[in-house]
């Protein structure tokens, strides 16, 4: 198990080691079990980096902050990191947070390489400060479409709540799917408690719902509900935004949340770094790790290869050679470049699968598309 964040103001400042600023959600309402695997990944890397002798002889130094999903505390603990002379800042899961935090580091021209987050609009003007691991939500939530047509559905519900993440999300889907001749119905679930989302699915003759809402509360109640109503044992239940991939899902749900399909970002089998990495992360953290425990390892390996190569991590130059990059992750070759309408420099693409977990053995999960 992963030892707990140094507290505030523990950290060396005496330029022995390279310090690099981590933001991670770990408390509520952060999504705390993908905060977790996000920071095993980054810890389990940073680990073998200076097992290897670090960056130009210096050990790495991991420097946690807890955004517990809030933008403001994101934007704050930049500030703090830059003051602490970290050389980069990494990490972060929510794409709303992940936002705040790109536009302060590249502000304070500080270098931010995103984990987790998918928002296409990382930064609202291009930046070459920012770089990204994760594919961009226009991307992988294509692919989620193209399943969506595949399978045959023709009349999509989506419960949604007010985000800038989900209405992006639907946006996407709405505009790839229309062309197709698919319609898309949003149910605000402020309006609506579970029952009467399943009440407004009978009533639009929807094939599939997708869950673009916040998890525990309310996608739970939301998929016990739709499961037990027998009107709707033909309705498709999907969670694009990931929900199933952690084991709370599947402590919370049992068997009803199986068969609900999502985006995972792994390739259909892992190659000899990513079986290595995989063992390693499921021993530190006593199960399966999930694709969010993947993208911290292999953010750390990216900016080690950096770090290494600009002056000894100095910061005032590391934000310029994002383009340079083309190292071995954990689910192939990571390069960067630049996207149209995205603004930071974006790995493109990461394996991306629509998966779900099967009804059979629920700890078991089935892929359902690659895109």
């Amino acid at each position: 198990m992963s030892a707990p964040p140094s507290p505030p103001g523990a950290e060396r400042t005496d330029g022995s080691s390279v310090p690099i600023g981590a933001l991670v959600p770990l408390t509520r309402p952060g999504w705390v079990e993908a905060g977790r695997h996000l920071l095993a990944g980054l810890e389990l890397a940073v680990r073998e980096v200076n097992d290897a002798g670090g960056i130009g002889g210096r050990p790495l130094e991991l420097v946690v902050r807890d955004t517990a999903a809030d933008p403001q505390r994101a934007s704050a603990a930049v500030d703090e990191l830059a003051r602490l002379g970290v050389a980069a800042v990494v990490g972060e899961y929510h794409s709303v947070v992940a936002r705040a935090a790109a536009a302060r580091a590249a502000a304070l021209n500080l270098p931010f390489l995103c984990s987790s987050a998918v928002l296409d609009a990382l930064t609202e003007q291009p930046t070459p400060w920012v770089a990204r691991i994760a594919p961009a939500q226009s991307h992988g939530w294509q692919i989620y479409a193209d399943f969506l047509v595949g399978a045959g559905h023709g009349r999509i519900a989506v419960a949604t709540q007010p985000s800038v993440y989900w209405a992006s999300g639907t946006r996407i889907l709405r505009e790839y799917l229309a062309p197709r001749g698919a319609t898309v119905v949003e149910l605000d679930v402020r309006d609506l408690d579970a029952s009467a989302v399943c009440d407004a699915l009978v009533d639009h003759r929807a094939t599939a719902l997708l869950l673009l809402v916040g998890h525990p509360e309310p996608a739970v109640p939301i998929v016990k509900a739709v499961r037990r109503d027998r009107r709707l044992a033909t309705v498709m239940i999907g969670a694009p935004a990931g929900q199933p991939e952690f084991p709370e899902w599947l402590a919370l749900l049992g068997g009803d949340g199986a068969a609900i399909p999502f985006l995972r970002y792994l390739p259909e089998r892992l190659g000899p770094l990513g079986e290595r990495v995989g063992t390693a992360l499921r021993e530190r953290l006593g199960q399966a790790p999930s694709f969010v425990a993947f993208e911290g390892y292999d953010t750390v390996v990216v900016l080690a290869d950096v770090l290494r190569t600009r002056a000894g991590g100095d910061p005032a130059r590391a934000g310029e050679p994002w383009p340079r990059v083309a190292v071995e992750g954990t689910r192939g070759q990571i390069r960067f470049s630049r996207t149209p309408g995205i603004g930071v420099w974006q790995w493109t693409w990461a394996p991306t699968q629509v998966v779900d977990r099967d009804p059979a053995k629920p700890g078991r999960f089935r892929v359902l598309h690659t895109g």
